[in-house]
């Protein structure tokens, strides 16, 4: 009897410590959050590893690269420069605070650099953050009026009105005449956490009726290249070469037909695009969907002709594209006369050497007109400087 109410009292504090555990748990669906652990090393500033180039060509430069003008160079560029073109320049640096040359003039290369270039004189709907009217515009005790109100509103604008009232005095009547009580900020700017809404261009409008009557190779089209159907339908678009191949396989000759097809927009654009399937129309479908999906810029001058003479090769086809005077024309065969017209070329002449196959022409000449040097460039890598003459004394009117 003894030994058992002895051992009474530690059954007993055992159940109170028991219990006391029990009410000091969180009883929650989820885990405990654990304490935030130390970082295994130590952080690494992107200064540290040379990631920011910024900051250095800033240190490079110095007071003495921003000094003015040297007697002895302004001596040699008077040789150049008239004395009011030499004072222009000098009134020009002057008005240019050379702390902007070197922190807003340079680009930006450290790893937080935005990934377009942007002056933020505008504001973008989608990428920037909108402007939101302040707080202080809100009123929790903003109402609208009774009619009662707007009566008395309108009864005060006919005690007020002149003798030979004009529709323009309605006209400002119903646009300064209030619809709330309360602060006039919160009804003319009130504070709302919505997003703004996106502008609307005529570019987005599409006509109902046509975009029901779209196929979906053309709404792939579209989504792929970014062009609306109106777009895309104004594009020269001309098959070059069409025949049919055969495969010869174990179960027999499988026949398909082939196309390869040129497009451009007339100013500047030209693609060319091949297609084969069993119909011929699916072919000549895929070859234009694909030279509107390839079609790339080619430099023109004048918009007319091109820069200099250039060289294309394709396999054994070798063609070779001069530049000519305004109303020259283009004078070359057939394939190369399509490409021309459709790029928006006027004044060209073209001659085909060598092996002549309609596949490896087109090819060449489409490398060719890519392969062009623009004369700015070429003056770049001579370290000179380029001044058209004829647009300077002329005005491009030759």
């Amino acid at each position: 009897m003894a030994s058992l109410l002895a051992s009474l009292p530690v059954q007993s504090n055992s159940v109170t410590r028991y219990s006391t555990q029990c009410l000091r748990r969180t009883f929650r669906t989820s885990t405990r959050r654990q304490a935030r652990a130390s970082p295994k090393h130590k952080s690494i500033k992107a200064s540290d590893l040379g990631l920011i180039k910024q900051n250095e060509a800033r240190t490079q430069v110095s007071a003495k690269d921003l000094r003015p003008y040297s007697e002895k160079e302004k001596a040699a560029l008077g040789k150049r420069y008239t004395p009011e073109q030499l004072a222009a320049v000098e009134a020009g640096e002057a008005a240019v605070d050379p702390t902007d040359l070197i922190e807003q003039g340079a680009v930006r290369e450290d790893p937080m650099k935005l990934n377009y270039l942007d002056d933020f004189s505008s504001i973008h709907p989608v990428v920037d953050k909108p402007i939101r009217a302040p707080e202080e515009n809100y009123d929790p005790n903003l109402r609208f009026k009774t009619e009662d109100e707007l009566a008395e509103d309108l009864a005060n604008w006919v005690k007020d009105m002149p003798d030979e009232p004009e529709r323009l005095d309605w006209m400002k009547f119903m646009d300064n005449t209030r619809l709330t009580v309360g602060k006039p900020e919160a009804e003319l700017n009130p504070r709302s956490y919505l997003a703004p809404e996106l502008p609307k261009l005529d570019i987005l409008k599409r006509n109902t009726t046509e975009s029901e009557e779209i196929d979906p190779s053309t709404r792939r089209l579209m989504r792929q290249t970014g062009f609306d159907y109106r777009e895309i339908r104004r594009f020269r678009v001309k098959n070059l070469i069409q025949h049919r191949v055969v495969n010869q396989t174990r179960l027999g000759k499988i026949s398909s037909h082939y196309h390869l097809t040129v497009a451009g927009n007339g100013k500047g654009l030209i693609g060319i695009g091949e297609g084969k399937s069993a119909e011929p129309e699916e072919a000549r479908t895929q070859a234009k969907n694909a030279a509107i999906r390839n079609m790339q810029p080619i430099p023109m001058y004048e918009g007319r002709t091109i820069f200099g003479d250039v060289k294309g090769k394709v396999s054994a086809t070798v063609v070779e594209l001069m530049t000519r005077p305004p109303g020259f024309g283009v004078r070359c065969q057939s394939l190369i006369f399509e490409m021309c017209r459709c790029a928006g070329i006027q004044d060209i002449a073209a001659r085909v050497t060598r092996s002549r196959n309609h596949m490896n022409t087109v090819k060449a000449t489409l490398q060719a007109l890519l392969s062009q040097r623009l004369p700015e460039e070429i003056a770049r890598a001579r370290g000179r400087k380029l001044v058209d003459v004829r647009k300077v004394y002329y005005g491009g009117n030759v």
